[in-house]
């Protein structure tokens, strides 16, 4: 009988990348999937360090599982992602049930690890490694969207985050490398890839040479031109931006190239620059603004989403209040919001000017509050237009709908076959708006009869 196995996801798109690409690897090595992790002969935890609460929530898990290897010896527990790769051995002392830990970069080499755990050892992999391109088919999530790696780790050094002391330093794919991706997923029928990266913009920097016409791919930008063509893909999308490397080329080719969609998520953390300086973000809150202009400038319609960080060490009220005068002003269609988590080993969390939970969570409360309006406010704007929407899934709360995205990013329900639409592209016509997703009817195209 073949071995099941369960994986958990935390945290971020380049976690639900990376667990995809696991399930490649188990699936390849003879397993099958399995929904219920209190049944499954192998679970694995693709674990989050951005915040605690994720964290903690692990360590939860864990413990339900530990519990059940006392009596079944031959479950194997892992745990991977940005946890594993922060505590390494340390989780082996506080959870001695694991067989394997593994930091993020070692994704792509879950077989050979796996090989070590049913040898008899118990395997730490955490030292820095480089990431080698493999042929490992991911197991997708969907049948119609789809992640693809453009660029790992992260080089920047935000005194708040974690990223890249357990993702490493920035390592680029070949343009090459990700076309071929892209081209076999157009073969096996997806329409939409979001390419992904920490900070997707760093992408090329640390790529040598160029092309024999002597073509440069050594930004987003090309690689954005590089890739557009691809026969099948209808849609690009791009994740996540860093405004010091936001550039109106970046934008210019956006809006020339017909598959990029108008749809942008460029994190700002605070509108204060003090803050931002504090947290070594490298950019003010007048050049973000200036970012969010041109993006108008050249797409009035774009859809911007973002993320804001609340109770950052010394964060002063007037200082919060900067930042929903941002938010106000420039009216996001989303914003991600977390009240500030010290995380292990970052400068932040050593400062002694730590705000209490009280105040973060009053002012989390206040933001979210003012996110909702704002988000409204952008889909009010939806209320009576026909938006293409790409047909993902069937509505799980009414089997009568189906679900997919317009090109801003917008979740939008209709009624309709999820047999008949799936894939495809659907011209519908808003006739409910909220916040954060549409409802409308599908347009049916009137054919005249020619006179005869």
């Amino acid at each position: 009988m073949a071995r099941s196995y369960h994986i958990t996801t935390f945290g971020c798109q380049m976690n639900k990348a990376d667990s995809e690409r696991m399930a490649g690897i188990l699936e390849t090595m003879g397993f099958e999937n399995e929904d219920n992790a209190e049944v499954a002969d192998l679970i694995l935890y693709n674990t989050c360090t951005i915040r605690d609460n994720a964290e903690q929530k692990v360590y939860s898990y864990l413990g339900k599982q530990a519990i059940r290897k006392k009596t079944n010896p031959n479950l194997t527990l892992i745990v991977a992602g940005c946890v594993a790769q922060q505590e390494g051995e340390a989780l082996l002392r506080r959870v001695p049930e694991l067989d394997l830990v593994m930091g993020p970069q070692y994704a792509n080499q879950l077989e050979d690890l796996l090989e070590q755990v049913f040898n008899g050892a118990q395997v730490v992999a955490t030292e820095p490694v480089h990431i080698m391109e493999d042929i490992t088919k991911p197991r997708r999530d969907s049948a119609v969207t789809a992640w693809v790696n453009v660029i790992y780790g992260c080089n920047e050094r935000c005194t708040y985050c974690v990223v890249p002391g357990v993702r490493g330093l920035e390592q680029s794919r070949t343009p090459e490398a990700i076309k071929a991706e892209m081209e076999d997923l157009a073969k096996q029928g997806y329409k939409e890839i979001t390419l992904l990266g920490q900070n997707i913009d760093a992408y090329g920097r640390d790529l040598p040479g160029s092309k024999p016409d002597g073509q440069h791919l050594h930004t987003l930008t090309d690689l954005l031109y590089f890739v557009h063509d691809i026969e099948g893909i209808d849609r690009i999308r791009f994740a996540t931006s860093h405004p010091r490397y936001f550039t109106e080329r970046l934008i210019k080719a956006c809006a020339e190239l017909p598959k990029v969609c108008e749809h942008f998520h460029i994190p700002f953390q605070s509108g204060d620059n003090d803050l931002l300086k504090a947290m070594s973000r490298g950019y003010t809150q007048e050049k973000y603004r200036r970012i969010i202009d041109t993006v108008r400038q050249y797409m009035p319609d774009a859809a911007i989403s973002a993320d804001a960080i609340v109770g950052f060490p010394g964060e002063t009220e007037e200082q919060f209040q900067k930042t929903m005068t941002l938010i106000e002003d420039l009216g996001f269609d989303m914003v991600n919001t977390a009240a500030y988590s010290p995380r292990p080993g970052t400068p932040a969390a050593l400062w002694d000017n730590q705000l209490s939970e009280e105040v973060k969570v009053d002012r989390l409360q206040r933001i979210n509050r003012l996110v909702s309006q704002t988000a409204q406010l952008r889909s009010d704007r939806y209320a009576g237009r026909i938006e293409e929407v790409l047909v993902e899934e069937q509505n799980p709360k009414n089997p009568t709908q189906v679900m997919g995205r317009t090109r801003a990013n917008r979740l939008t329900f209709f009624q309709g076959d999820i047999t008949q639409l799936k894939g495809k592209t659907i011209p519908v016509k808003i006739t409910e708006v909220r916040a954060f997703s549409l409802t409308g009817e599908q347009v049916v195209e009137q054919r005249v009869a020619a006179i005869v």
